[in-house]
């Protein structure tokens, strides 16, 4: 059993504790052990589980209102103070309401704010499409000085927190709003902010993804040996700024078919990092993108638009197919490139 290091819950609890419980938790624990540490919200304490926080330190936290603009102002001068201030909200709000405080008080003046944002992607899908989020990747990663991560789980949840703390410059993390099934089983895993995690091998097709995605694509990599007898490499880019370019170039040249899911637009995201490193290779292969095809999400509960738009096992698993069907090129030979 992993336990965290310091608190008094194990990484089996996330079986029943949601990706932001968890972060919560983490944040609370951190918080005793380093007294830099301050939380801010806009009047979404409990939504987005920093409410721990708040408990265990009312005088370093922060309820700035329903005023996102003002709590990324305000974080800035506390980070100015010398302080490390963890800024709580939902990510709709994070990246387009407050997004000039973002870029020009935090980003600009490259502050070490951390900026946890829930209810990512449309893990909020029943709230309505003003509430989802399938834009903040294509934001986030465009700001100079942001580092922008989206955990698989509440376990990566948790190492991602603990790992921002040592990025001096400011850090967007993406979570979802409710249970996010772990990847998983413990801690005991190599995690390092900006690194890929290979969680299959494979050698005929490479999935890309990440957040929700990694679980269903390791589900579908799995269905895809068994059925189709395909052997398919499954990498976890938590990290989508920095990209792990190496991870991706070696996929490229061992695999040749790169299909790239995510819980966000195709336009501006994560295929859209992974395809720019394909092509400033000069090297020939499959490549897909598979996310929500540049429209506004429709509304209902997550479980169900994940299977609507194709991002759950099943929806993997035809992308999949399809792409094997597909001729790279007649000449597999890149030495005369």
């Amino acid at each position: 059993m992993a336990v965290v290091t310091g608190t008094t819950w194990n990484c089996y609890d996330s079986a029943t504790m949601t990706a932001r419980e968890i972060y919560g938790r983490t944040l609370t624990e951190m918080g005793r052990r380093d007294e830099r540490i301050v939380g801010l919200t806009a009047d979404l304490a409990k939504t987005t589980a920093i409410v721990h926080f708040a408990d265990a330190f009312p005088e370093r936290f922060f309820n700035m209102g329903i005023a996102e603009q003002n709590m990324f102002g305000a974080a800035a001068g506390l980070a100015k103070a010398g302080l490390i201030p963890f800024a709580s909200t939902m990510a709709v709000f994070a990246c387009l309401r407050a997004g000039e405080q973002v870029r020009t008080d935090i980003a600009y003046q490259n502050l070490p704010v951390k900026i946890i944002a829930t209810h990512g992607g449309i893990s909020f899908g029943h709230a309505g499409t003003t509430h989802h989020c399938t834009e903040d990747f294509a934001v986030m990663r465009s700001i100079a000085n942001m580092t922008v991560i989206c955990p698989a789980d509440g376990i990566e949840t948790s190492r991602a927190v603990r790992g921002s703390l040592d990025i001096p410059g400011p850090v967007y993390i993406r979570i979802g709003r409710g249970f996010e099934p772990p990847c998983y089983e413990n801690e005991d895993y190599p995690f390092e902010i900006g690194k890929a995690a290979l969680m299959r091998d494979g050698k005929d097709l490479t999935i890309i993804c990440c957040g929700i995605a990694v679980l269903q694509s390791i589900q579908a990599a799995k269905t895809l040996e068994e059925q189709d007898k395909l052997s398919v490499r499954v990498l976890n880019m938590h990290t989508i700024k920095p990209l792990d370019r190496e991870a991706v170039l070696k996929a490229l040249g061992d695999t040749r078919r790169i299909l790239v899911v995510e819980e966000h637009n195709v336009s501006g995201g994560l295929g859209d990092a992974v395809g720019g490193v394909i092509a400033e290779s000069g090297k020939g292969c499959v490549f897909k993108k598979h996310g929500i095809q540049d429209e506004f999400a429709a509304i209902g509960y997550a479980e169900d638009l994940y299977a609507h738009y194709g991002l759950d096992s099943n929806g993997i698993i035809s992308q999949v197919r399809s792409m094997m069907g597909m001729e790279f090129e007649a000449d597999e030979d890149w030495n005369d490139e």
